[in-house]
């Protein structure tokens, strides 16, 4: 009889790993007496790294985290964490490169537009009266353009973040991009309560801290676009060797 070892990748034949780690005969062999060593079988060996993601996100430390001397405190947090920076630079912005990092497909700032809308409704401001209109990617535009004057201001801090699952780590650990819904232990939950309400009514970007790609293809293109191969270094972490 074959007895079959069923893991989150699916299912295998007990007689496809080594003998070495299993005290039992094969033949009749009861999983539950076995499972514990196959277990330590499958995750120091190929099987369990099947999910082992490494990936590259891009973060950007925005003007209110740099006057705020928050850069090393950011760094820090995310290399306890296990991640691995890569590359680290301080820069100035050009507008040109905040406008092409930002997207500029219509549907994308007309959702801008309309989450702002929605933020005017939510508090009880007149959106027309304030921003002389109520047409999604007119207002869309607007905040498109405040986020290029916000991010051009000063220098900012540019840095490729490596590790497993990186994406989804960093973007745990910077919270939610509305600093004042954003969860106490997260980057910017400790560090800021501004909101959209408060922005829109000041005619500003949202102050939040830092700039996370939010997934692995827009990694890829703000890698192409922040950063020389030059600039980018390979190296293990004294827990990677």
């Amino acid at each position: 009889m074959t007895t079959l070892l069923h893991y989150s990748g699916g299912e295998r034949d007990l007689k496809s790993y080594p003998r070495l780690f299993c005290f039992y005969p094969y033949k009749g062999c009861r999983i539950s007496r076995c499972s514990v060593y196959f277990l330590f079988y499958i995750l120091t060996t190929k099987y369990s790294s099947m999910n082992h993601k490494q990936e590259r996100v891009v973060i950007i430390i925005k003007p209110d985290g740099v006057k705020r001397g928050l850069t090393g405190e950011i760094l820090r947090r995310l290399e306890q964490r296990g991640l691995k920076i890569v590359a680290l630079r301080l820069f100035q912005p050009t507008r040109q490169q905040m406008d092409d990092h930002y997207p500029k497909d219509e549907k994308w700032i007309a959702r801008l537009g309309e989450k702002t809308l929605n933020t005017y409704e939510k508090y009880g401001y007149d959106a027309q009266n304030e921003l002389g209109t109520t047409e999604k990617l007119e207002i869309g535009k607007m905040v498109r353009g405040w986020l290029i004057d916000y991010m051009t201001s000063i220098p900012l801090v540019k840095a490729i973040i490596e590790g497993s699952h990186a994406v989804d780590a960093m973007r745990k650990l910077a919270g939610n991009t509305m600093p004042a819904l954003a969860e106490m232990g997260t980057i910017r939950g400790d560090f800021s309560v501004d909101s959209a309400a408060i922005a829109n009514r000041e005619k500003r970007a949202v102050h939040n801290i830092i700039h996370v790609s939010e997934t692995p293809e827009e990694a890829a293109h703000e890698i192409e676009h922040w950063f020389a191969p030059e600039e980018i270094f390979e190296y293990k972490r004294s827990d990677e060797e």
